[in-house]
This record gives structure tokens, C-alpha cells and sequence, in this order.
């Protein structure tokens, strides 16, 4: 929105906020720069929640009567109704949530909501807002990672004997199975998991009750707020409670880690569904076509998640820079610390159900997998550790001994298993017939039997495992 042209002269209505240190108003650009409330009425529930819970501490510490509590009470779920309801009228004069709430409220019950900011502060009340408003985000986040790791490793289970090139440097290195190539993710997603769940039990201490930052002279019970709302406990320090924003950032932080994890599946997607691939196709659903070609078929959802990290990773970046230089405790900079928020879990969380979507609906093309196997020599390595294992030559040895065979086979254009012995013999005179069976792919793959390898009964143990360690804990939860 374009500001007003701001009006600087002239009688200006005296704020409704400030009461009587302001006899003047604030000017309409300085009502337009302060606004929050375009954004932070996200906050609207957890700002009742914590309002709820704050009268009812207020009147067990005999600070508030019951009646004024029943009040307060009833008003503000009425609030919260209309406001779900989309009745509620926000106003930006009066900035911020916080404040149109209490407005409101005053309107609807009179004095006692009045009575209700007793022991507490603005600079409190939003801090207790967006740690429950996160706690709330990263559960949502971690329901829809399980389901995005319930989708590959129903993929991976499908395709635990799909062979197909393993790569580095997007060279064709080793042969694998697209199974364990899938489940590398599940992996990826699981410590993802972690990550948020370190930063919810981190961020899982309540700072209500701090009150601007120095605490309160009123006998309220920080711990009782702290339990009502879910919270282990209150923080150990009003000023840090009220200026920290470490807990926003650590979680922009694993969104970022997330979405790169997300990017680089998605990178893959567009990768594999290319004609000059072919190993999957994706469904309709999330595909586009284009407006001039009309054979295309593009991968536009992997490739709005592959953009994806910019933007999450510009939020953090955001955040980190306001904060960089913010003494203590509370300054109006830190009201930019809730757009950024906003933006990266809405991002994350638009990712993750288009990834999971695409997971679920992709097809995998066997046959084009297997046939990219005649490029590159992939069972290379498989022809050295055989030659250091059955004939005892050394490792360097074997490493330059292969590389002359594959030197040979270019030469020829042929593969490493298209070689005839006496060809093989030609480069090492110790070899025999037994070698041949070493050069197939299936073996190759098969051969890789150590913990986390690529051999098949390895990934249908991996596969057993996660759904216990991930999809179980899950469901537990």
C-alpha cells in the first residue's frame, strides 16, 4: 500500500494508547509505519489464549475478582468468534492485535477489560504470541514431513531393485537402486524433524508476566501461566524474556536447512523427468504445459520449490540483520520479526505438500534407468575391489589396471561387461572367466550388503527401520 501524504499541521486527536503523556496525535504517516496490525491479527488466537490465561492468574493471585474474570473470559471468546467469523473490525490507529482486542473488549464488558493489561506488557504479550504461534506452526510442519516421508518410502519400497545409475559431479559413478536413492531423503527429512523439535523444546518457556522488562511489583505467578498455556516453564529473565528472538530465528534456520533439502529432491524431479533422462513422469496435477509448445509437459511445482529457499532463506537473513545490532530490551524493530516468520513457514509448508503431492503421484520409468547404465562404466569400482580381493593386487594398482580398461572399452565404444577376456587379459594377464559376472550391474548392486548400502535386503531393512524410527513416532505423537 502507498502511504497517505503525510499531514504534519493542524489539532491531531490524541491518542487512545498513550492516555495522557500525548496531547497530540500521531500524524498519518507515523500511524501508517507503526501499524502492525496488517499482520500480526495472525496472532489473534494466541493473543486470547494468553489474555485467558492471564485473568485467570490474575484472579487466583487475588488481583482481579471472579466476576471481572468471567467477564474478561466471555469477552474475549466472543472476540475470537468474530474474528474467525470474519465479523471483527481491525483498525490501524490502534496498531497492533493486542490493542484492538483490548479495545474491543472494553466495548463489549466496559471497566473490567480495563483491568485485564494489569502485570503485563505489550513487549510480553507478542513475545508469548509468536512462541505459541510457532510451537503451533512446527507440529504442522512436522505432520506434513511425515507424510512427505511416508511418500518416499512407499517409492523407495516399490523400487528396492530398480537399478540405476548412482551419480557425482553428475557423472555416472556407481550403480545403485532408486529405492535407496529415495530413502537418502527420508533421511534428510528425519534430522529435519529433529531440528524443529529441538527448536520447540528451546523456544517452549513462557515469557508472560515479564511486563516491559523488568518484571512486576504485582504478586502474580508467573508459573501458573506458563502451565495454563502449555508452556514447561516461565523464562529466568524478564529482559531477555521480552527481547530474545534467537527462538525465531533458530526456526527460519531450520526451514532454511529444510527447504534446501526440498530444493535439491526437487532439482532431481526436473532432472530425471527431462526427455534426455526419462526415469520418472509426473502426473498432471503438478505439471504445466506451455502456451506456444504444445508437447511440453514442465515441472513447474518442482521448480517453484526449488525457488523456494530464496525467499525462506532471505526471511532469515531478514531477521538476523534487524536484530544484529538491537541493544536491550525492546525496540520497534523488532516488529519486523513477525512478516518474515510468516512468509518462510508459509513457503515451507506450500513446499512440502506439493512435494508430497508429486512423491505420491510420480512414476518411475525402470527400463530408461536401467538403460542409462550402458554409459559411464558404473561397475568400474566393483572391477577394482575384485581385483585387490581375489588376486591381491594393491588398490592404486587396481584403480590404474581398471582405468586402462575402461580407456579400452571408450576406445572400442563399448561397456566394461561388452570386453572379451581375452581383451581384459590383454590389460591384467591374472584375470579369468570369473570376472564377468563382477562387471553386471545386478551384481554390483547386490554387492553392496554393508550397513546403509545399496544392496536391496539393505534397503528393505533401511526401509522397516524408518517407518519405526519416523512414521510410528509419528503417529505416537
Amino acid at each position: 500500500m502507498t502511504p497517505s501524504k503525510p499531514h504534519h499541521s493542524g489539532q491531531k486527536k490524541a491518542s487512545t494508547i498513550w492516555g495522557g503523556r500525548f496531547s497530540d496525535g500521531s500524524s498519518q504517516l507515523m500511524q501508517e509505519i507503526n501499524a502492525s496490525i496488517s499482520f500480526d491479527k495472525t496472532l489473534y488466537r494466541q493473543d486470547i489464549a494468553g489474555s485467558i490465561a492471564h485473568a485467570k492468574m490474575l484472579t487466583d493471585q487475588n488481583i482481579l475478582t471472579a466476576d471481572d474474570r468471567d467477564q474478561i473470559i466471555s469477552g474475549l471468546q466472543q472476540i475470537e468468534k468474530d474474528i474467525a467469523a470474519g465479523t471483527f473490525t481491525f483498525s490501524d490507529q490502534l496498531e497492533d492485535i493486542h490493542m484492538n482486542i483490548e479495545t474491543r473488549l472494553a466495548e463489549l464488558i466496559g471497566d473490567p477489560a480495563k483491568r485485564l493489561h494489569t502485570a503485563r506488557s505489550r513487549n510480553d504479550q507478542v513475545a508469548t504470541d509468536l512462541r505459541l504461534w510457532l510451537r503451533e506452526a512446527i507440529a504442522d510442519i512436522d505432520g506434513m514431513l511425515a507424510g512427505l516421508q511416508a511418500a518416499l518410502l512407499n517409492q523407495a519400497e516399490a523400487h528396492t531393485e530398480t537399478v540405476m545409475p548412482g551419480y557425482t559431479h553428475l557423472q555416472t559413478a556407481q550403480p545403485i537402486t532408486f529405492g535407496f536413492h529415495l530413502m537418502a531423503y527420508v533421511q534428510m527429512f528425519g534430522r529435519d524433524r529433529s531440528r524443529f523439535a529441538d527448536c520447540s523444546k528451546r523456544m517452549n518457556e513462557s515469557p508472560l508476566g515479564a511486563a516491559a522488562l523488568a518484571g512486576t511489583s504485582h504478586p502474580i505467578d508467573r508459573h501458573k501461566t506458563a502451565a495454563l498455556l502449555g508452556f514447561e516453564q516461565p523464562m529466568a529473565n524478564a529482559i531477555d524474556a521480552v527481547s530474545a528472538r534467537d527462538f525465531a530465528v533458530e526456526f527460519m534456520s531450520a526451514a532454511s536447512i529444510c527447504s534446501t533439502h526440498l530444493s535439491r529432491l526437487a532439482e532431481e524431479i526436473v532432472i530425471w523427468s527431462t526427455d534426455r533422462f526419462a526415469f520418472i513422469s509426473l502426473s498432471d496435477a503438478f505439471t504445466t504445459g506451455s502456451s506456444i509448445m504444445p508437447q511440453k509437459r514442465n515441472p513447474d511445482a518442482a521448480e517453484l520449490i526449488r525457488a523456494k529457499p530464496g525467499r525462506i532463506i532471505g526471511d532469515m537473513v531478514a531477521l538476523l540483520t534487524v536484530l544484529k545490532g538491537l541493544p536491550l530490551a525492546y525496540g520497534k524493530d523488532m516488529q519486523e520479526d513477525k512478516e518474515p516468520v510468516f512468509d518462510a513457514e508459509k513457503s515451507l509448508c506450500i513446499s512440502l505438500m506439493a512435494m508430497t503431492g508429486m512423491i505420491e503421484d510420480m512414476t518411475a520409468h525402470p527400463e530408461a534407468m536401467r538403460q542409462a547404465l550402458r554409459k559411464g562404466h558404473p561397475a568400474a569400482t566393483d572391477l577394482a575391489d575384485y581385483l585387490v580381493a581375489e588376486l591381491n593386487i594393491p588398490f592404486r594398482n587396481a584403480h590404474h589396471i581398471t582405468g586402462a580398461l575402461v580407456a579400452l572399452a571408450d576406445e572400442k565404444g563399448c561397456g566394461l561387461d561388452d570386453l572379451l577376456l581375452e581383451e581384459l587379459q590383454s590389460v591384467e594377464p591374472q584375470l579369468t572367466g570369473a570376472v564377468q559376472a563382477i562387471l553386471s550391474i545386478d551384481h554390483a548392486v547386490a554387492a553392496r550388503t554393508s550397513y546403509g548400502g545399496t544392496a536391496p535386503d539393505q534397503v528393505r531393512a533401511r526401509i522397516a527401520e524408518a517407518r519405526a524410527q519416523f512414521l510410528l513416532l509419528s503417529d505416537a505423537t
